[in-house]
């Protein structure tokens, strides 16, 4: 996949290092004579650049501050995706989650065995592996990867001399922090001071939020999180040298994806996938650093790249398997143009978006245009933001700007990020902007094809394909059509009347994948796919229940919105033969349709979500509930 291969970025630290042993280069071992580094990842949730040494005078970070000037500051540093699982999971692997179908939020679905998790790779270079102690991998299987993973695990551990590889979870700065009930049991045990350091009337809100006491407070909340976090850092880097290791580690520091706040993480956005990351390189590896002490490197860097930069500073092969290229050590790659972001399934929520960000701008493909960014999170809605911002909305209390995250999305977005760092202003029809559209389109396109994205089967269907073997490897065969299915689903998301015609051809294609985007190409046209109603009628009785629950809402749009339901909730009928993702599939339908005719189901619905076998579904059906009875 050549420059079209896009690497997640984690902020790692390395630490230190005693072993005696010899690193050679990742290509020609055992011709240097520099010792193997030791090697610590410090890594902290839920935040985006939110400090000091990034400009943010509201942020109080002084360790991080510090090691800044001590180290180098990467600029442009980004997650693949903007969630915690589906970030690492493509980070443990070095490969795309796309191309595994592990990008939706803990997913587990079957990987090829041989595609190992990076620790195995680095206990075979000669290093002792701990992890302490978050997973959150999506991985159904974790191989035994680490030495030692749980909030005990510690490099301290190793055998006398043996260099090690250790990732230490700081999680203090966790969407959780702001939930009411954490700020006042901070706050009660000293964690955070007594009223929290910024009034609220020093913050600066982002311009897509409402002006409302309660949201000014709780960002005051999350820079006392960011505070508390950077403590835990400090403690760790004042542990680091009081072992006596610091002078012989290298230290990166990162954030697992953008801040907790609402439209933040889970949006593959600036505000969702921008990470920040330092990383320290003390005397002994300063040849490896690719800027001076206090400087910052823009290079674009991202996830899927770490593994394959560390295994090159250990003097490792790089399995041929990773998508990642290393961005130090000796076989360093030139600079990437872009970055690759995506997202999948978060908690109970669809919301299939594929992304490019290069060095000026950011360019998103939305194929779930016919859900609002602001689709209800059972767990964010323990904020206070999220359910604030909603009610304001819907009072008409919000501006364009604030209104925005509640309404259905395009189908393209493009922004300068560099003008617009919040991406507000939308230039896909924008004249002056044509030949860059274009340009990000195909470079989005080939990340697509190259990668063999199976973001385009319904997450159902996973294991019809996969079989006795995995979607990887259906992916990979002949017997995915992904450029027939991509074609449909483009023409799905254009929301172009004049595709009717050719969508009602695809209703009756052979694959139910196409016959799928085509039912959703109505779902988007909504009133406007009138003329599809008879074949739409059809297909409520096809073979593939992903089909007949896509045919169902879009009849719901074109006047049968109590034929709809009954069909949806047909589909809700546990069936201990049925995939579990096919009710999150039914319920999310069922959430867009008229409530009045939903009314008789809120004791059914109420069922579904004390079902532990629904899983997902369950909050889902029960947010539903919820509203039914308001």
């Amino acid at each position: 996949m050549g420059q079209y291969l896009k690497r997640p970025f984690i902020l790692i630290v390395l630490a230190g290092m005693t072993a005696l042993c010899f690193i050679p280069s990742c290509s020609d071992k055992g011709q240097s004579n520099e010792l193997k580094p030791n090697i610590l990842w410090l890594v902290s949730e839920d935040n985006s650049p939110f400090l000091g040494c990034y400009g943010d005078t509201l942020a109080l970070t002084p360790n991080l501050d510090r090691l800044a000037t001590e180290g180098v500051r990467y600029t442009a540093a980004f997650a693949n995706a903007p969630v915690c699982s589906a970030a690492r999971s493509t980070l443990i692997n070095g490969m795309y989650g796309i191309r595994l179908g592990i990008y939706h939020h803990r997913s587990a679905h079957p990987i090829p065995r041989e595609f190992k998790p990076y620790p195995i790779y680095f206990r075979q270079a000669g290093y002792y592996c701990t992890n302490n102690s978050k997973k959150d991998y999506n991985l159904v299987n974790d191989y035994d990867c680490w030495n030692e993973s749980s909030n005990k695990a510690h490099y301290k551990n190793r055998k006398p001399g043996q260099p090690f590889f250790a990732i230490f979870n700081i999680g203090e700065s966790h969407e959780s922090s702001t939930f009411p009930e954490t700020v006042t049991q901070r706050r009660e045990s000293g964690a955070y001071p007594l009223e929290s350091r910024l009034r609220p009337e020093q913050v600066v809100l982002p311009p897509y939020h409402p002006d409302l006491p309660e949201i000014r407070q709780e960002w005051a909340d999350y820079y006392d999180a960011i505070t508390l976090m950077d403590e835990k850092v400090g403690e760790r880097l004042k542990e680091l040298k009081e072992s006596g290791l610091a002078d012989s580690t290298i230290v990166v520091y990162y954030s697992d994806h953008g801040g907790g706040m609402a439209r933040g993480k889970r949006s593959v956005k600036e505000s969702g996938t921008h990470v920040p990351m330092i990383i320290y390189f003390p005397e002994m590896y300063k040849h490896l650093a690719p800027a001076k002490k206090g400087e910052t490197v823009d290079r674009l860097v991202s996830f899927v790249d770490l593994p394959a930069t560390m295994l090159c500073i250990m003097g490792a092969e790089i399995p041929e398997h990773m998508d990642g290229d290393p961005f130090l050590g000796q076989e360093e790659t030139a600079p990437r143009d872009h970055v690759f972001l995506y997202r999948g399934r978060m908690d109970s929520r669809y919301d299939f978006v594929r992304a490019i960000r290069t060095d000026k701008y950011r360019y998103i493909r939305n194929y779930t245009p016919y859900r609002p960014y602001g689709q209800p999170y059972t767990y964010a809605e323990n904020a206070r933001t999220t359910p604030l911002w909603r009610k304001a909305w819907q009072a008409g209390k919000c501006n364009k700007v604030q209104s925005i995250y509640w309404e259905l999305k395009p189908g393209e977005e493009l922004y300068d990020v560099e003008k617009d760092p919040h991406e507000i202003t939308n230039l896909v029809n924008n004249h002056e902007y044509a030949d860059l559209l274009e340009k990000m389109r195909n470079i989005c396109d080939i990340e697509i094809i190259s990668n063999r994205d199976v973001g385009f089967i319904p997450e159902s269907m996973y294991s019809v394909f996969a079989g006795d073997s995995t979607l990887y490897d259906y992916a990979q065969s002949y017997h995915y059509d992904l450029e027939g299915i991509k074609a449909v689903a483009d023409m799905a998301i254009e929301r172009d009347s004049s595709n009717i015609g050719n969508l009602i051809k695809e209703m009756s294609s052979n694959d139910p994948v196409k016959r799928y985007w085509a039912a959703l190409g109505a779902v988007i046209l909504k009133e406007k796919a009138l003329p599809a109603k008879e074949k739409l009628l059809e297909l409520t009785g096809d073979m593939t229940p992903e089909v007949r629950i896509a045919a169902a809402e879009a009849l719901g749009y074109i006047g049968e919105q109590e034929m709809a339901v009954e069909i949806l909730e047909k589909e809700l009928r546990f069936d201990e033969k049925k995939d579990k993702y096919i009710y999150v599939y039914a319920a999310n339908a069922l959430q867009y349709m008229d409530k009045k005719y939903m009314m008789q189901l809120i004791h059914f619905l109420e069922k579904i979500a004390e079902d532990k076998r629904y899983e997902y579904a369950c909050r889902t059906t029960g947010y539903l509930a919820g509203e039914l009875k308001e």
